[in-house]
């Protein structure tokens, strides 16, 4: 039997929306992307979800979805217990609160990763110092239970944001960019790029090959072992020479 391009058309339109129902009705189907971290593959935590996947985009409504962890509970630990809707709280605008620590301290998305990996007992494997506030580390002494070692570690990586203003709606989408030439943990290579530093002088500093100029500075160093403060603080020597 033959068909005309009329029939064909019509058949084909039935097969798209029909497998679309079908998708939908599967819950399989989803019209835009979700905030689920990646999973362990293997071992004792198998099919946990892996902290060390948490995004900049993740919300603590995100963080309580994957893992069990309140927005209250995230908000009290980064010094937010006064905003207005925690749950709305982007881990990214972390570093907009306390982007001017001293030294090469930062408190952004490593610090929620790592709070997160020792609040549900998950393994996280650092490629560098990870600071959190205080508030974060009394929550991990006095409600977790952890062991005396990791106490002092966190104790000797606690950071005071008793004095830190926190604005009641920081939480809120700020769109106001910040044109200060600061490495900061979400820098990207581009960036720096835009401020002057050639391709080559970053290869160098990072001694590796640049393949996507978009990737954050700060992954790029965690994905391959690298300590972020010591090539942060090499491309800042690099830009204030250019100011």
């Amino acid at each position: 039997m033959k068909l005309n391009s009329k029939a064909i058309g019509v058949i084909l339109i039935l097969i798209i929306f029909g497998g679309i129902g079908i998708s939908k009705g599967l819950n399989v189907w989803k019209t835009e992307s979700t905030k689920v971290p990646v999973v362990f593959k293997e071992g004792e935590f198998a099919g946990e979800y892996n902290p060390a996947d948490i995004r900049g985009s993740y919300s603590f409504e995100d963080i309580y979805n994957a893992f069990n962890i309140t927005p209250e509970v995230m908000a009290r630990a980064f010094g937010l217990k006064d905003i207005n809707n925690p749950s709305l709280f982007k881990v990214k605008d972390l570093e907009k609160i306390y982007g001017n620590l001293e030294g090469d301290k930062e408190i952004g998305t490593a610090s929620v990763r790592y709070f997160v990996a020792l609040y549900k007992k998950l393994p996280y494997e650092m490629g560098e110092e990870i600071y959190l506030p205080e508030p974060a580390v009394n929550i991990l002494i006095r409600e977790i239970k952890i062991n005396e070692e990791l106490e002092k570690y966190l104790s000797e990586h606690s950071i005071d944001i008793s004095n830190i203003k926190i604005e009641s709606n920081s939480s809120e989408n700020n769109t106001e960019e910040n044109n200060e030439k600061v490495i900061r943990g979400k820098t990207t290579f581009n960036e720096v790029i835009e401020w002057g530093i050639s391709e080559e002088i970053l290869e160098n500093i990072i001694n590796g090959k640049i393949i996507d100029k978009s990737v954050v500075i700060r992954d790029y160093c965690m994905k391959n072992g690298v300590e972020f403060s010591k090539i942060k603080q090499e491309l800042q020597k690099r830009i204030d020479k250019k100011e």
